[in-house]
Order: C-alpha cells, then sequence, then structure tokens
C-alpha cells in the first residue's frame, strides 16, 4: 500500500505529455482518466497539438526549459506517487525529462511514436533518446505492435516474437514490459506483461469500433494511476484494461474519424454495482 493511502491523501499522479484539442488524447485522456480512478491529475504539457477525430493538423512543441520548470514546480510543493509520460515531442524534451524524474516513484511510459490517425508524433532521431534515458528508468514500458517492433527492431508477428521483444525491451533497461496487441488479428486481444519473472497473458474480447482515439493514453494512464495507489503491477494491467474495454464500449460517438473513448464509464458503471 502507498504511504500516502494510510494517510487519507489521493495518490497523485503526474502526466508528461501532449495535450489534445480534440480532448481524447494525451493530457486530456489522462486527466479524465487518473480522476475516474480516484486518483488526483498533474501536467506537464509537452506540446500543443491541433487535432481531432480525423488527425493530427499541427504540434507547437513547448521548450525544454518551462517543461523542466512545469515539472519542478510540481514536484517540489505536490509531489508526485507515480508519473506517466506519453508524447515527448523531441529529443530535448526526452533529456530534459529524463534527467530529472524523481527516484523511487513508478514511471510508466508509453512511447508515443505516431497517433492512431498516423500522424508522426516523434521524430526518429528522438528514438535513440528515448531509448538509452528513457526506457531505463521506466517501471513499465507499453508499447503497441508498431512502436514494439520500431524499437526493437524484432518480428512481432507471433506470441513468442512478442515475448522475445519484450525481453529485449528488459534488456535495454525497462523494469518490465506490457507488448500490446490492439494492432493484432483476430477476434481475441492479447497483451503480453513480460517481467524478469515470468510473461502473462492478458486476453478479453476484440471491440470492433472505431473509436479508438487516445487507447495508448488511457491504459498508460490507468496503470500509473493504479500503481500510484499501491497496487501490485500485474493488478495494475489488469484493472487499467478493464477501465479501457468498458471505456471503449460506451463510446460518445463524437467525430467522423477515429472518436474517443468515454472516460467516466468506470465510474458509472462503479457506482451502478
Amino acid at each position: 500500500m502507498n504511504p500516502t493511502m494510510s494517510m487519507g491523501m489521493m495518490a497523485r499522479v503526474l502526466t508528461i505529455a501532449g495535450s489534445d484539442s480534440g480532448g481524447g488524447a494525451g493530457i486530456e485522456a489522462d486527466l479524465k482518466t487518473i480522476s475516474a480512478l480516484g486518483g488526483y491529475g498533474c501536467t506537464t504539457i509537452t506540446a500543443l497539438t491541433a487535432q481531432n477525430t480525423l488527425g493530427v493538423q499541427g504540434v507547437h512543441a513547448i521548450p525544454a526549459e518551462f517543461v523542466l520548470l512545469c515539472m519542478r514546480t510540481v514536484l517540489g510543493d505536490i509531489g508526485v506517487d507515480a508519473i506517466k509520460l506519453g508524447m515527448l515531442t523531441n529529443e530535448a524534451i526526452i533529456r530534459t525529462v529524463a534527467a530529472n524524474l524523481p527516484a523511487d516513484v513508478p514511471v510508466v511510459l508509453d512511447p508515443v511514436m505516431v497517433s492512431t490517425s498516423g500522424a508522426t508524433l516523434l521524430p526518429d532521431g528522438a528514438i535513440a533518446a528515448l531509448i538509452s534515458k528513457l526506457i531505463p528508468a521506466a517501471t513499465l514500458i507499453t508499447p503497441n505492435l508498431p512502436e514494439t517492433a520500431k524499437i526493437t527492431g524484432l518480428p512481432v508477428e507471433t506470441k513468442a516474437q512478442r515475448i522475445a521483444a519484450g525481453r529485449m525491451l528488459l534488456d535495454m533497461g525497462a523494469k518490465a514490459a506490457l507488448v500490446k496487441g490492439g494492432h493484432s488479428a483476430g477476434p481475441e486481444l492479447t497483451d503480453l506483461l513480460v517481467t524478469r519473472e515470468s510473461e502473462v497473458a492478458i486476453t478479453l474480447p476484440r471491440i470492433e469500433t472505431r473509436n479508438t482515439h487516445g487507447t495508448g493514453c488511457t491504459m498508460s494512464a490507468a496503470i500509473a494511476t493504479s500503481l500510484a495507489q499501491g497496487m501490485a503491477l500485474e493488478a495494475a494491467v489488469r484493472r487499467a484494461r478493464d477501465y479501457l474495454q468498458a471505456a471503449i464500449l460506451n463510446a460518445p460517438g463524437i467525430g467522423a474519424g477515429h472518436g474517443p473513448v468515454n472516460h467516466l464509464a468506470w465510474q458509472a458503471n462503479t457506482a451502478a454495482a
């Protein structure tokens, strides 16, 4: 149990990510998720994006010096029980964030490289910095299959290949890897949680839907919140998967493209229960 829980405090989660003007991904998705799961969300915004369900129209990076000021301002007063890392925009921001992460706090790294609509969100030149600086700091890295393949250079077609790629992510320094199966085919979706001790397959029915905008952001924020609240890693991942499943099933159907999920469906379901 996290010490803050015994003092009656809400678990504090800092999300360091980009802002989505459409509200379905990034900082906006993270704050909704953290709040829905009972945490207190703080932010460090790395970029402003002009986007909707059809795609990203523009990205305005925040200066790395201001990113650092936001981090230090939150950490110096409010404090944090877990950190979620999302879209970090460029190499300067990646190096700044990595050099200023607090010790002994769970870090969930969502290595955002490409948006759901296909827009490139992390230049190739920044990926090397992510690999060398952020992966070793990660309590958990949560790549989808294309991201897993790009980071490791390994094929990810089969379960055995995905486990091998997860093992490589551990060799790169991550304490654990969640290789997400959303980009695979078939009636079921399997995420593989790979640690030094085991490989755990978490399988749920695939939901055929266009409403998948921000699912990676939402999943990683949910895991970070659960870790901040003192949950064990596998339990945190399973809770996050169930939360996301409910959010997708109850998507509001907004926009003409990849629509957002319903981040408050979990609250409604919990209240009904």
